[in-house]
């Protein structure tokens, strides 16, 4: 579990972003909204986005624990939602801010997952949206898994 007031207030640091935010560049890409968006249409490949941009300490030890890559934060305004789609990988999950109105669905069944500092592999290889019925925006710290790590949590199916 983790403390969710250190994570809030490391990203106290961060410049102003909108719906998302990149923590890991790479070699060459230094712009943390480069790695923002779909997979598709990054310059490099996702794997190589492992480069910390932000002098975070705890967050950044949360990424190198888990083996994490292209970490994003993904804000999903209120009374919003993504379309139904599929990953190419399994996603790793801390709610940051949510509620009981902010749900996934995945291969239409409903999965909350709350804001408590608990973290979660969510299979979003699976046909799935995220959806935020709320009148607040909801924030999850995002990070991509290393296939060969399989030392995940709570994992989510």
């Amino acid at each position: 579990m983790y403390d969710l007031n250190k994570i809030k207030n490391e990203l106290k640091i961060l410049p102003k972003w909108g719906d998302q935010i990149c923590l890991q560049g790479t070699e060459t890409i230094k712009d943390p909204f480069a790695g923002i968006g779909s997979a598709r249409n990054l310059q490099e490949r996702e794997r190589e986005f492992v480069y910390p941009l932000f002098d975070i300490p705890y967050i950044n030890s949360i990424i190198k624990e888990h083996e994490l890559h292209r970490v994003r934060l993904m804000r999903l305004k209120s009374k919003t939602c993504y379309s139904y789609h599929q990953d190419q990988n399994k996603r790793f999950h801390i709610p940051i801010i949510s509620n009981d109105n902010c749900f996934f669905v995945i291969e239409e069944e409903i999965k909350r997952y709350p804001a408590d500092g608990n973290w979660y592999v969510i299979d979003t290889t699976k046909k799935h949206t995220a959806i935020n019925a709320s009148w607040e925006d909801r924030i999850h710290l995002i990070g991509n898994l290393n296939t060969k790590n399989n030392s995940w949590g709570i994992l989510s199916e």
